[in-house]
């Protein structure tokens, strides 16, 4: 069956990170994908979770692990000899246990590489948005302090300055083929190298979420973490090594990184491995695929298309869809088109997957607007801001608590005091309902976020910029429904007094250079003042309906 699936798809590795896998100083033919020297295995008490995927990389052996489009393909042994030989390269660079090796690199076989032996070497691996300008990543390499920063070749010049004021020992270069100064690197190291041990509490990743007020936060997330949120998904999703994923998402994020790539490689599965959603490749790859996970975007670019329909999903079980809520109308539609319900489930970079609509028919139902039930081992409640807990129906703040929630900000001890209530529940900050079967509804956002395209956008980060901007007086910033986005980031300016009215075009151009492409504006609209309530607040809640009822993109 496998090699149906693959059929069409180039069989040569092309010069990537398989060939690292391949490369010098080996021993002899047994050892030309890492057969004999490489692994040696670390006691059972080692909690890490890269401890946990090596054994299922032994077990799939030569199975193709990831499958590019007329591209490069990789083995699992073959890339369990190469995040060895990148784990080497990393301490050759001086990583240590709990250093942080930041990463802005587009998607690649070679990226998933990287962070494995980030993983093996104990370090703790930092993936940014690759949209995120070089202002931002100076905030980021400042909080952050890596020990090695791996970015785009182009990217380097741009960087390099500001890395070195901050004191960055070492930067690397990882490009979209794959190729870069951090696989030469790895071309050069043994692939015999010893996991490092780690607890559970350990580090292994280091996220940046947003906060509305302030500078981004970094989410520390550890080993049990990860480890018991991917085995939770991968038993309450019905994974298995017969299936193949389409791996359509980005790997700087929750989404891609740890939820589809942890299951996948949990059980051995094949992945068809796309850079980026392309409808037309995605067209070609379902029929061929057992499992799709994508964000409300990905199911509604289908749906636009009129060819897409049952013949494509002929070999699929599972449509996931979650980073951002799924219209009733786009489940109602998409079930009609293809006979297949889409399985909605909800989490936060915080705690990885909280809760999720059934898998199994005798479980319940997937109902349209819900988020399902709390995962296994996952505790939900909903509070009021003092910390009452409610009633079921009620509307409040969703809390979280189990061995999936992070330990805590990185270097912010007053703010994880203030997300976290005294029992150690995690405060999400979504308005939710939990109604008497334990099903939750996810009824808006206490911390004024905004999801876009499947990526979280604070206003308060956009204001301070549009704020800054010559004639403008003060914005706020808000979410409107948008058809493909779900929502769409729009700024309403009060223009200063005397001054002439800022022009939409250059609002959006200056504010380009200096936010990530998904946190700009769609629309800017210029107002004489703002509305406010009776304490002088910004009534943002009028500003959406004003808006979002006009708004065209």
């Amino acid at each position: 069956m496998m090699s149906r699936l693959l059929l069409g798809y180039a069989t040569s590795v092309m010069p990537d990170v398989a060939q690292v896998a391949r490369r010098l100083p080996l021993s002899g033919p047994d050892d030309l994908l890492g057969r004999g020297t490489t692994q040696r295995w670390c006691p059972m008490t080692d909690a890490s979770l890269y401890t946990r995927l090596d054994t299922a990389f032994a077990e799939a052996g030569d199975k193709p692990c990831m499958v590019a489009p007329d591209g490069p393909q990789i083995t699992y042994r073959q890339l369990r000899s190469a995040s060895a030989r990148f784990a080497n390269t990393l301490a050759s660079l001086g990583v240590k246990p709990g250093d942080r090796v930041m990463v802005q690199a587009e998607k690649s076989i070679t990226f998933v590489a990287v962070y494995l032996a980030t993983l093996r070497c104990g370090a703790v691996f930092n993936p940014l948005n690759t949209a995120y300008t070089a202002a931002e990543l100076d905030y980021f390499i400042g909080d952050a302090k890596p020990q090695v920063l791996i970015v785009g070749t182009s990217a380097k010049p741009k960087i390099a300055a500001l890395a070195s004021a901050k004191s960055v020992a070492h930067i690397e270069t990882l490009d979209p083929d794959g190729k870069g100064s951090i696989l030469d690197l790895a071309f050069k190291q043994s692939d015999a190298h010893a996991i490092v041990p780690r607890v559970p509490k350990d580090l292994a990743a280091l996220l940046y979420t947003s906060g509305t007020t302030g500078r981004s936060k970094g989410a520390m997330i550890t080993h049990e973490n990860l480890l018991s949120n991917a085995e939770t998904l991968s038993r309450y999703w019905g994974f298995s090594s017969s299936d193949v994923l389409l791996h359509a998402l980005p790997v700087f994020h929750v989404h891609g990184l740890f939820v589809g790539l942890h299951t996948a490689l949990l059980n051995g599965c094949t992945m068809h491995w796309l850079a980026k959603f392309d409808l037309e490749k995605v067209l070609a790859l379902l029929p061929q695929s057992t499992v799709m996970m994508g964000v409300p975007t990905f199911y509604t670019r289908l749906l636009g298309d009129t060819r897409f329909g049952k013949e494509h999903c002929r070999a699929m079980r599972l449509f996931i869809a979650g980073s951002a809520p799924l219209l009733a109308e786009t489940h109602i539609e998409f079930e009609a088109r293809t006979g297949h319900k889409i399985l909605e489930r909800y989490g936060m970079t915080e705690a990885g997957m909280i809760t999720s609509n059934p898998y199994h028919a005798n479980a319940g139902e997937r109902l349209a607007g819900t988020v399902g039930f709390a995962l296994p081992g996952v505790s939900v409640r909903v509070a009021a801001p003092d910390g009452t807990v409610i009633g079921q129906g009620d509307v409040g703040v969703l809390e979280v608590k189990g061995p999936n929630v992070f330990v805590g900000y990185w270097q912010n001890p007053e703010k994880t005091k203030e997300d976290f209530r005294p029992d150690g529940y995690f405060i999400s900050g979504d308005l939710s309902t939990i109604g008497p079967d334990g099903r939750v509804t996810i009824v808006g956002r206490a911390k004024d976020l905004i999801i876009s395209g499947g990526f979280n956008v604070y206003p308060k980060e956009i204001e301070e910029e549009v704020n800054a901007l010559p004639g403008v007086g003060e914005s706020a910033v808000i979410g409107v429904p948008h058809p493909d986005f779900g929502e769409a980031v729009v700024a309403v300016i009060a223009k200063a007094p005397g001054l002439a009215a800022p022009i939409e075009a250059d609002v959006i151009a200056r504010l380009a250079e200096r936010l990530a492409k998904f946190k700009l504006p769609k629309r800017v609209y210029v107002l004489d003042d703002l509305p406010r309530n009776a304490m002088g607040k910004v009534q943002k809640a009028a500003l959406r309906k004003t808006y979002g009822a006009t708004f065209k993109a």
